[in-house]
C-alpha cells in the first residue's frame, strides 16, 4: 500500500489539518487534500512511518546506548526536545544545506541518533522518508512534525 495516496492529520494537540504525504512540504496547504483521499489521525501516520523505518536495515540500526538514556534523564526530556529543535532548525530547516548529507553527526549526542533513525538527518533522507522537498525552508509546522518524529522514537528507546 502506498501512502501517498493517503491523507493525515497533524497538529499540535492532536491536530485538526489534514495533508496528503505527497505534500507534507506544504503542510499550511492542507485543505486542498482531495476527498477521496482516506484522512489518517497523527498516530496512524505514525505507525505507518515507524512500521517501515522498522523494515529498513540500516534506520532500525540505530538504538540509544545507556550512556544517551542516562544523558536524557540527567538533563531531562524538555531540555532534549529543545535541542532537537535547535539542530532541526539550525541543520535541517534552511533552504540551501551547504553539507547536507553530512550535517549530521552518527554519535556524540541521542538526537542525532535519533534523527538517523527517523531519517531526519538530512534534506534527502527527509524528502524520502517524509515527502519535503529540499531547496525551501522548512516552515514551523513541519519542524514541529520532525521534532515530535525524533522525540517519539527517544521516547520509545527510553522504554527499551
Amino acid at each position: 500500500m502506498r501512502y501517498s495516496t493517503y491523507a493525515f492529520s497533524f497538529g499540535a494537540g492532536g491536530g485538526t489539518r489534514t495533508h496528503t504525504p505527497s505534500q507534507a512540504a506544504d503542510f499550511e496547504s492542507a485543505s486542498s487534500a482531495s476527498s477521496n483521499m482516506k484522512k489518517m489521525t497523527k498516530e496512524e501516520w505514525y505507525q505507518q512511518l515507524f512500521s517501515r523505518l522498522e523494515q529498513s536495515k540500516f534506520r532500525s540500526s540505530f538504538h540509544l546506548k545507556e550512556k544517551d538514556k542516562a544523558y536524557i534523564r540527567e538533563k531531562g526530556m524538555d531540555t532534549i526536545r529543545r535541542h532537537a529543535e535547535d539542530f532541526i532548525a539550525k541543520r535541517e530547516a534552511p533552504a540551501v544545506i551547504p553539507n547536507d548529507g553530512k550535517q549530521t553527526p552518527m554519535r556524540g549526542h541521542p538526537v542525532f541518533i535519533a534523527q538517523h533513525a527517523t531519517a531526519t538527518c538530512c534534506r534527502g533522507c527527509i524528502y524520502k522518508w517524509h515527502k519535503m522537498r529540499p531547496g525551501k525552508e522548512l516552515s514551523k509546522v513541519q519542524q514541529e512534525y520532525l521534532v515530535d518524529v525524533i522525540m517519539t522514537w527517544i521516547e520509545g528507546e527510553m522504554k527499551r
